[in-house]
C-alpha cells in the first residue's frame, strides 16, 4: 500500500509540473494520475471501494465550506433568483430533454430514462468552482450565475436519490413516509445550523482564538467543517450541503479569512484524491467498444446543457455572460457519478449503459479545464458586444483635445475616473459592458459603449488629441487586442495599462508599452511605505 501512495504521490507531482509548463491545470494531472496507477497497479475495483470514495468526497466538502465562506446569508438572499429560479429551470429543462430522448429515441424504460436525465443534468461542483476561485472568476457576473447553478444542482441531489429510492420501494405508505421524513428532516437540520450559527459559532471561535493556540485553531476548523457534513449526511443530505451552510454561518464572523487560510491546504490535498479517484474510473475497453456511441453521447449532451443554460441566462442578461455561463457548465458533474452508481447497484440501469455514461462523464470533467482556461478567450472571439437598447450613447466633439481616455468603467475604471475628477481633468470613458455602461449613464458620466479593441471606436474619441489613454481592463486577452489597436493610433507614447502580476506584464511584451503598472508591486510598495512611516512617526 505505501508503495503504491509514494509512486501516485511522484506520477502526480512530475505530471503537474509538466502540466504547469504548458499552463494546463493540475486538476488533469490529478486525473491522468488516476488512470494511470489504475492499471499499473491494477485498481479498477479500488475505485469502488467506500472509504476511498468518502475521503475523496470530502475534498468537495472542503471545497464547499470555503466557497460558504465567500458568500453569507445575505449574499445567498441576493442570489435567490440565481438559485432557486434558473437554477430549477436548467435541471428540470435539461432532463426532460434527455428524458424524452432516452425513452423515445434510444427506447429506455420510463424509470431509467428520468434517472439518465437527472443525472446528465448536473455538472461538476469540483472542478468550475475551484478553477474560479483560483482565477477569481467566482466573483464576475458569470461566475455568480455558475455558483447559483451549482447550489441548486447539489440541493437537488437530494430530490433525485429519493427518487431513486421511490423507484426501488413497493406502496404508496413507504413514499408519504419518506417524503415526511426528508421535510422534517431539512426543517430540523437547518434550524439546527442556523441557531448554532447565530449564537454559539463567534463565542466559540473567540474563546478557542484567545487560547492564542494555531494547532487548536486549525482542529476548531476541522471539527466545524467536518461535523457540519456529518450532521447534514446524519440527516439524509449530501455531505457538501452541510458543510456549504456552515460556512456560510462562519462567513458572518470576522473570523472568515483566518478560517479560510488555514483550510485551504486540507481542501486541496483532498480534492487531488477526488480527482484521482475520477480518473481510476477511466477504463479503455469500454471507450474502445462503444467509441462510436460516446462519440455521439458527448458532444449531444454538452450541446444540450450549453444551449438550455444559454437560453436560461440570455433571457435577463448579455450573450457573454450567458455565453461563459453555458461553457463553463457543459461538463457532467461527480454527483452523476454516484447517482448512477446507486441506480445500478438497485438494479435501474443496466450495467453497460452505466459503464457508457461513467467513461463519457468522466471524459467531459477532463474537457472541462482546457475549456475554463480559454473561457474568457473564446467570449472575446465568439460573442460580438451586446448593444442591447443602447441610446443616447456620449457624442465626442471634433474640437474635444487634451483629455483622458479611460478603456473600462468596471470597479477600477469608476475609481480612476473619481481620482480625474478630483483634479479637475476632462475626460471619456470607453465600456464595452452593458452593465457598467448604464451605470455610467447613471450617473451622467461621458461614457460611450463600444468595443476598445476596435480602430474606428478609438478614433470616434480623438484618441489621437487626447492627453493620456488609461486601460483599465482586468481581462489579459482582451488587454493584449485593446494595447494592440491603441498603438496602431498612438504608438503607444501616452498608453497607461494596469495589469496584476509581472506575468501579465510579461504578455505584453512586443507592444512597446512605456507606462505598465503592476498592481501586486504597487500595492506592496504602498504597504512598505506605510510601515516605514509608522516607524518614523514611533520614533
Amino acid at each position: 500500500m505505501l508503495g503504491i501512495i509514494v509512486a501516485t504521490t511522484l506520477i502526480a507531482l512530475i505530471l503537474n509540473l509538466l502540466l504547469k509548463r504548458i499552463h494546463l491545470p493540475t486538476i488533469i494531472g490529478y486525473i491522468l494520475t488516476g488512470t494511470i496507477i489504475a492499471y499499473v497497479f491494477n485498481l479498477h475495483n479500488a475505485v469502488d471501494n467506500h472509504e476511498l470514495r468518502e475521503i475523496g468526497e470530502f475534498g468537495v466538502v472542503f471545497l464547499m465550506f470555503t466557497i460558504g465562506l465567500e458568500f453569507s446569508l445575505n449574499h445567498l438572499k441576493k442570489m435567490r433568483r440565481e438559485v432557486f429560479l434558473t437554477g430549477s429551470l436548467q435541471i428540470l429543462v435539461t432532463a426532460l430533454f434527455v428524458f424524452l430522448i432516452s425513452r423515445y429515441v434510444i427506447g429506455l424504460e420510463v424509470q431509467t430514462s428520468l434517472i439518465v436525465g437527472m443525472a446528465l443534468s448536473l455538472s461538476s461542483t469540483a472542478i468550475v468552482l475551484k478553477t474560479f476561485n483560483e482565477t477569481k472568476e467566482i466573483t464576475k457576473p458569470h461566475g455568480r450565475r455558475v455558483l447559483g447553478i451549482l447550489i441548486m444542482q447539489d440541493i437537488a441531489v437530494i430530490p433525485i436519490l429519493l427518487m431513486i429510492s421511490f423507484f426501488s420501494m413497493k406502496g404508496d405508505a413507504s413514499l408519504t413516509y419518506t417524503i415526511g421524513k426528508t421535510v422534517l428532516a431539512a426543517i430540523v437540520l437547518l434550524s439546527l445550523l442556523y441557531f448554532a450559527g447565530k449564537y454559539l459559532l463567534e463565542p466559540f471561535l473567540r474563546y478557542v482564538s484567545s487560547t492564542r493556540s494555531d494547532e487548536l485553531f486549525v482542529a476548531s476548523v476541522l471539527l466545524l467543517a467536518v461535523g457540519s457534513a456529518y450532521l447534514a449526511y446524519y440527516f439524509g443530505f449530501s455531505y457538501s450541503l452541510g458543510a456549504f451552510i456552515a460556512g456560510m454561518m462562519i462567513a458572518e464572523t470576522k473570523f472568515k479569512h483566518q478560517v479560510e487560510a488555514d483550510l485551504i491546504p486540507f481542501r486541496n490535498i483532498l480534492l487531488g484524491i477526488f480527482f484521482i479517484t475520477v480518473g481510476m474510473q477511466i477504463n479503455f475497453k469500454v471507450i474502445y467498444d462503444y467509441a462510436w456511441i460516446i462519440a455521439i453521447l458527448l458532444p449531444v449532451v454538452m450541446g444540450l446543457k450549453f444551449a438550455v443554460i444559454y437560453a436560461l441566462v440570455r433571457y435577463e442578461d448579455n450573450k457573454r455572460v450567458a455565453f461563459k455561463t453555458a461553457l463553463s457548465l457543459i461538463q457532467i458533474g461527480e454527483f452523476s457519478l454516484a447517482i448512477l452508481e446507486l441506480a445500478r447497484s438497485q438494479s435501474l440501469i443496466d450495467t453497460t449503459y452505466s459503464q457508457i455514461l461513467i467513461v463519457t462523464i468522466v471524459i467531459s470533467m477532463i474537457l472541462t479545464p482546457i475549456i475554463l482556461k480559454n473561457l474568457s478567450k473564446a467570449a472575446a472571439k465568439l460573442i460580438p458586444e451586446d448593444v442591447m437598447m443602447i441610446t443616447n450613447t456620449h457624442n465626442v466633439s471634433e474640437d474635444t483635445e487634451n483629455h483622458v481616455i479611460v478603456l473600462g468603467y468596471g470597479r477600477f475604471g469608476q475609481a480612476i475616473v473619481e481620482e480625474l475628477k478630483a483634479f479637475g481633468q476632462k475626460y471619456v470613458i470607453l465600456e464595452h459592458n452593458v452593465k457598467f455602461y448604464q451605470i455610467g449613464k447613471d450617473r451622467g458620466e461621458p461614457i460611450v459603449f463600444g468595443n476598445a479593441a476596435q480602430r474606428h471606436i478609438l478614433n470616434s474619441l480623438n484618441i489621437t488629441k487626447s492627453s493620456a489613454v488609461i486601460v483599465a481592463v482586468n481581462n489579459p486577452e482582451v488587454l493584449y487586442l485593446i494595447c494592440e489597436a491603441v498603438r496602431e493610433l498612438t504608438l503607444n507614447s501616452k498608453t497607461i495599462v494596469t495589469v496584476t502580476t509581472e506575468t501579465e506584464k510579461e504578455h505584453l511584451r512586443g507592444l512597446n508599452l512605456e507606462h505598465i503598472v503592476v498592481a501586486t508591486n504597487q500595492i506592496a510598495k504602498a504597504v512598505v511605505d506605510e510601515v516605514m512611516y509608522c516607524r518614523l512617526d514611533n520614533n
